[in-house]
């Protein structure tokens, strides 16, 4: 299951696939049903888009174990697009990953939570008219705050065992639904809605390819490996075999997810519920209903604050290494909490939920992640094209099977710019901007002084509020040589370079998921 090799533990078989679950299943696959039904407008096609999403996520895999297996860096796709030293684009993505995506999924997992609640209350507080939309707001700002609060302290005890609850919690709720549907078809004779699955379907490829955004959603974190992926034992037989088993057990428990719910709710009465599987047991468990909506409440209340673990120490190591103001950097020095990256993230999250609705801002997050795997693609082919020296051990897919992920990735992007065009074009104005941002800030030699002494100032400021100073550990492991001017994200920067300092770096912070950054100059 797991091995030690050279005093730092590996993952084996199992425990990489079961990471790949877990990782996977989550919020998801209770917030996006009803979408994609919007979208397909059909039982059989509704199903055909989550079994796409799983032949889609399983092809990505495929190109990334390739990658995982070549490039046996820490942080997926942007340390990928660093080896092939596109450095701007990296340092884009990695803008585009602290202004939207971090905040939009605590956005998406907040107002799920407020939905969700406000769905269980029902039966004892009667919400209607625009005090529904407030109380679903509140509801999730309410929980987005107080873990906001829990996270300024040290949460090693309190998170683990939380974790815990949270995963129970969504085994609990997922197998509650798939055993209570199959019951009712196979010894209770509920066919109804399933007899002709294909009624009503419209075939509209914008409508497709948004109705697909919510499944990848869903089916989002199979790359998750990738992010660590020099942790993992022997990868070259482990990476293949841990990605397509976890993700094939995925789309098996999605998909039987999806008929149980079928079986009890037919397309309209799914398509007008806001919270599938609260609707789905108040039609079936009776004075049992409350159970569905609060298990689903605490794992939503896990996946908020992992979230929120993992947002605030992207930003906090984008900040550490001089990526972003340094007073993102500062911690607490008696809990070690990075308050003020914590602090903005949250602020972002509520920001990013006026945006839009849940399908919104589902649409601005897959928008991002699948726009930044066409340069991955690229780069990819790029590696090959150069003929730049990878591991030796790395495991080769074929060019065909590359350029076909990079053009379905392409196509997801492009897609929806007809159906919705405002989402890409925030996206395409956020991305645009990390690319100024670089030539402003990165490129030059020295930032301008009035930006130091801005910089400064607010440092100051932040320190005061959060009673917290500026992270400054990693000069502490590293000696002169380490923090020469050619440790940057510089066009002028080595890969070498790149690849010592993530490395130092993630020893660190390893549970940033991949957020490690190479040093700059702020």
């Amino acid at each position: 299951m797991a091995a030690t090799a050279g005093g730092k533990h590996k993952m084996g078989f199992v425990g990489a696939t079961s990471y790949m679950i877990g990782n996977i299943i989550g919020s998801g696959i209770f917030i996006t049903p009803t979408s994609i039904l919007m979208r397909t407008h059909s039982v059989g096609l509704s199903l055909i888009v989550w079994s796409l999403c799983a032949v889609i996520a399983i092809l990505g895999s495929l190109c990334y174990i390739e990658l995982g297996t070549s490039i046996r860096d820490p942080g997926c796709d942007f340390a990928y697009i660093c080896y092939v030293k596109w450095y701007p684009i990296a340092f884009a993505f990695m803008w585009v990953s602290v202004l939207l995506t971090y905040p939009a999924v605590l956005a998406i997992q907040a107002e799920a939570f407020g939905e969700y609640l406000v769905e269980g209350l029902q039966p004892i507080i009667c919400f209607d008219g625009p005090n529904v939309i407030y109380a679903k707001k509140l509801l999730g700002f309410a929980l987005l705050w107080l873990l906001t609060w829990l996270n300024f302290f040290s949460l090693k005890t309190f998170a683990s065992r939380f974790q815990i609850i949270a995963t129970v919690a969504k085994l609990l709720s997922t197998g509650l639904v798939i055993v209570t549907g199959f019951y009712l078809l196979i010894f209770r004779g509920w066919t109804t809605n399933l007899e002709n699955p294909m009624s009503g379907s419209i075939w509209k490829a914008g409508d497709l390819v948004l109705a697909l955004y919510g499944g990848l959603w869903a089916y989002s974190g199979w790359d998750v490996l990738n992010y660590g992926s020099d942790e993992i034992e022997h990868p070259k037989r482990t990476m293949p075999l841990a990605m397509l088993a976890g993700i094939g057990i995925v789309a098996v428990v999605y998909v039987a997810i999806n008929v149980a719910y079928f079986v009890v709710l037919d397309v309209d009465a799914m398509s007008d519920s806001h919270a599938v599987a609260a609707t789905f047991s108040q039609k079936v468990l009776g004075n049992f209903s409350f159970a569905i909506p609060f298990l689903i409440g605490v794992l939503l209340c896990g996946s908020l604050n992992s979230s929120i673990f993992v947002g605030s120490r992207y930003m906090f190591a984008a900040a550490r290494q001089g990526h972003l103001p340094s007073c993102f950097s500062c911690v607490n020095q008696e809990t070690d909490s990075p308050r003020a990256a914590i602090f903005a993230q949250t602020l972002l999250a509520i920001a990013v939920s006026f945006i839009g609705d849940l399908d919104n801002l589902i649409g601005y997050v897959i928008f991002a992640i699948w726009f930044q795997r066409v340069f991955t693609m690229l780069g990819l082919l790029w590696i090959r094209y150069k003929k730049i020296p990878v591991h030796p051990d790395a495991i080769r897919m074929p060019t065909a099977l590359i350029v076909f992920f990079m053009l379905l990735s392409a196509s997801l992007v492009l897609i929806p710019v007809v159906q919705e065009p405002e989402v890409t074009a925030i996206g395409l104005v956020i991305v645009a901007s990390g690319m100024i941002m670089y030539f402003i800030f990165v490129w030059p030699k020295n930032t301008p002084v009035f930006l130091q002494r801005i910089n400064e100032a607010t440092t100051n400021v932040t320190s005061i509020v959060f009673s917290a100073l500026p992270d400054l550990k990693k000069f502490d492991s590293l000696d002169q040589n380490d923090i020469s001017p050619a440790v940057n994200c510089s066009p002028n920067a080595k890969s070498d370079d790149f690849t010592e300092i993530t490395k130092r770096i993630s020893r660190f912070d390893t549970d940033s998921n991949g957020t490690e950054q190479p040093r700059q100059r702020f």
